[in-house]
């Protein structure tokens, strides 16, 4: 907790030298939300599986004052000291009987506003799920220092961030859990990105650390499991935003929604017309609709019986689309589908099977560490192996994996693992505490050989909701 709230002391401090809060009236709230680690459970989520996540120390901050007409101001402030600023006219996100896909259009249309949709967006979804009234504008300043298209979050700790501010200044009570699903309907509605809700979870509900454990069904959070003392988390990024050779996150996604209506038609469940063309609704009682739950055993059992690969339209002809309320199948396009399918089920269980070791670690402290580390790390190659199998590697990544496998075990690095989307980002490495020096050895060590620069992410802080709202004259 101290880190983050030295934090908003240094962001307070930056605001009082002129950062800037202009226009406004009455006080103002400061937030904070970090980014996160996905150590275990990554692209499983949309699918219902378990996943860990590590807040880490880098975070975004928000600074928020109302105002008496009816504008958003957004003022951002990069890294490298550029700035961004944009009025949002409060009537695009305040009317809450105009639609989400409007809302969508509008922040779209302009390459220039489309920034501005993470922040803006939060007042649309509270006017529409909430019923809140925003009546007058504000004035938003936002600083962050975790790095975007690196897989550690920075959507979600922007939209995390804003929600907190904005919750406190309209004094709107929302749980913590249920704002990180409206957080991520912001993302998913208003941003258009296809993205699950463990982000928007551990920005809000982490604990500095600890790992989030959270089971995506939609989110049912399972409280946060510290990492025995020996053991430590880092991030190491890749220098790669997003491999042109990589695959297209939302084709991985629609891939698993196909593979599980077509597994739904081989368990012979009752499927009936969506709200859309493309979407259907599945009476599930066995799986509760979402595909972690088929289990490896029946999965075995029908595997044969996926397609590796399938053309959009011979889907949509034979099986009418998908569950999913997010991705649409593309007719044309043909997607991979076995592999989609097969990565969230056996995620589920390495996930399970992790969480069930750190807690039995720290019941425990009598058993043995080493060997319930080197499992944990080989769970993590394991599923490093299966993201690259959807499609969703890239060569530094990759290769990052492969030099944390070379200095092993003896050397006090046990495990590594793509994080987040994929295709690119930060690798999460599960060492011994004190092998810092090796990580930052492994970061150089890369650098020197790609030229790609390799911070290193290192140390934890606190979610947003144990963070809480500052307020200030």
């Amino acid at each position: 907790m101290t880190t983050a709230l030295h934090d908003l002391d240094a962001f307070a401090g930056r605001l009082q030298q002129g950062l800037g809060v202009r226009g406004g009236r009455g006080p103002i709230f400061l937030s904070r939300a970090p980014g996160r680690l996905d150590v275990m459970g990554g692209i499983a989520d949309y699918s219902g599986a378990r996943v860990l996540q590590w807040p880490i120390r880098e975070a975004t901050r928000v600074a928020l004052q109302r105002r008496s007409d009816r504008v958003l101001e957004i003022v951002s402030h990069a890294r490298d000291g550029q700035q961004r600023r944009i009025d949002v006219p409060l009537d695009v996100v305040a009317d809450r009987a105009r639609p989400y896909d409007q809302v969508r259009c509008w922040f779209a249309a302009d390459p220039e506003r489309h920034w501005a949709a993470y922040i803006a967006g939060v007042f649309h979804v509270l006017s529409r799920e909430h019923d809140a009234d925003f009546s007058e504008g504000a004035t938003i300043v936002v600083e962050s220092d975790v790095p975007e298209g690196k897989g550690v979050s920075s959507s979600a700790a922007l939209e995390a961030a804003t929600m907190e501010a904005v919750l406190a200044a309209w004094h709107l009570d929302v749980p913590p859990r249920v704002r990180a699903i409206r957080c991520q309907q912001v993302e998913n509605l208003i941003v258009g990105a296809p993205c699950g809700v463990m982000d928007q979870m551990a920005s809000i509900c982490g604990a500095e650390n600890s790992l989030m454990a959270l089971l995506c069904q939609p989110a049912e959070f399972e409280g946060t499991i510290a990492l025995p003392s020996e053991l430590a988390v880092w991030g190491i990024d890749s220098g790669i935003r997003h491999a042109v050779t990589g695959a297209d996150y939302g084709a991985v996604r629609v891939g698993a929604f196909m593979g599980y209506r077509i597994l739904a038609d081989l368990a012979g469940f009752e499927v009936s017309p969506g709200e859309r063309p493309g979407h259907v609704t599945i009476d599930d009682r066995q799986w509760g609709g979402y595909l972690a739950n088929v289990g490896v055993e029946a999965f075995l059992e029908l595997e044969h019986l996926v397609p590796g690969t399938l053309n959009g339209g011979t889907f949509l002809s034979r099986y009418g689309g998908t569950t999913d309320p997010v991705t649409r199948v593309d007719r044309e396009r043909t997607y991979a589908v076995w592999k989609p399918t097969a990565h969230p089920i056996y995620e589920h269980e390495r996930v399970t099977e992790w969480a069930r070791i750190l807690r039995s670690l720290a019941g425990d402290v009598s058993l043995p560490l080493t060997p319930a580390a080197s499992r944990l790390g080989e769970l993590m190659y394991h599923s490093h192996a299966s993201y690259s199998a959807c499609g969703l590697g890239s060569d530094g990544t990759d290769r990052l994996v492969a030099i944390a496998r070379q200095v092993g075990a003896g050397d006090g690095i046990y495990g590594a693992k793509i994080t987040g989307g994929g295709s690119g980002g930060t690798v999460a490495i599960l060492g011994d505490k004190r092998s810092g020096d090796r990580v930052r050895e492994i970061a150089r060590a890369y650098s020197v050989e790609t030229g790609r620069d390799a911070h290193v992410f290192d140390g934890s802080s606190p979610g947003a909701a144990a963070v809480g709202v500052r307020e200030i004259n």
